[in-house]
């Protein structure tokens, strides 16, 4: 009874992931409580990419705790490692131990101070879009229900920001609107960003070019396009 009363006061703790803002920001403040809420040593939030259609992949978009120095670089696919074999199963898994488990040869890293994992898929309208990981000295099957509650509001988060961003941009709903049209596609259904971007990017090309703009005033709209994401990374990196 105590347990389960710990429990629901963690999960009072879940409604901040239910916020605004931008999908960095969220999922490095998400990545944070979800370490908090299960007592692990570190945790990371990986999503799919999109850039190879035929081969998603995915890779680490938030982390709190220490973690692997090479864990930001990598790219996991389905069946692939501990976590992607969450991925390909759609199945939350607890490992007590890995060194002594069956995916001793599947981790990143064996430390005996946290032989502990645990993986939750994360999901929008159903899909699986990532896993969510946390690793520490020991879990319960109650904590990791509560990753899998935990996953499942992250994947709401990110479908709330995506949407609030869309509803903040006419363009942006414009284009997705004739992506759909073309596609046959629900405009309102979770996209992966990068599919977003690319998206907004054709049909900024298309607009331009239908305005009567001719090739070099495109490139050099680009151009400003970059410089401006410049400055802000700059300004972002002054900030920090």
């Amino acid at each position: 009874m105590m347990n389960d009363a710990k429990h629901l006061v963690r999960l009072q703790d879940v409604q901040a992931l239910l916020a605004s803002g931008s999908l960095d920001d969220n999922l490095a403040s998400h990545a944070e409580l979800a370490r908090r809420l299960v007592g692990a040593t570190s945790c990371s939030v990986m999503l799919l990419n999109s850039e190879a259609p035929d081969d998603l992949r995915m890779r680490v978009c938030a982390s709190a705790g220490d973690m692997p120095p090479d864990a930001a670089d990598a790219l996991v696919g389905s069946g692939e490692g501990i976590c992607g074999r969450v991925l390909a199963s759609g199945r939350a898994l607890l490992v007590d131990d890995i060194a002594r488990s069956e995916f001793a040869g599947l981790a990143r890293r064996r430390r005996a101070a946290v032989p502990a994992l645990m993986s939750a898929p994360v999901r929008i309208d159903g899909r699986i879009v990532g896993v969510l990981n946390v690793t520490g000295v020991a879990f319960s099957e109650g904590e990791l229900q509560l990753l899998e509650v935990t996953a499942l509001f992250i994947g709401k988060s990110v479908q709330t920001i995506q949407l609030q961003g869309l509803l903040a941009s006419r363009f942006a709903q414009m284009a997705l609107v004739r992506e759909a049209q073309e596609s046959g596609a629900d405009a309102t259904a979770y996209q992966n960003p990068e599919d977003v971007a690319r998206i907004l990017a054709r049909s900024f090309y298309k607009e331009m070019t239908r305005a009567g703009f001719a090739p070099a005033q495109i490139v050099s709209a680009a151009t400003e396009l970059i410089g401006q994401l410049g400055g802000a990374i700059q300004e972002a990196g002054r900030n920090t």
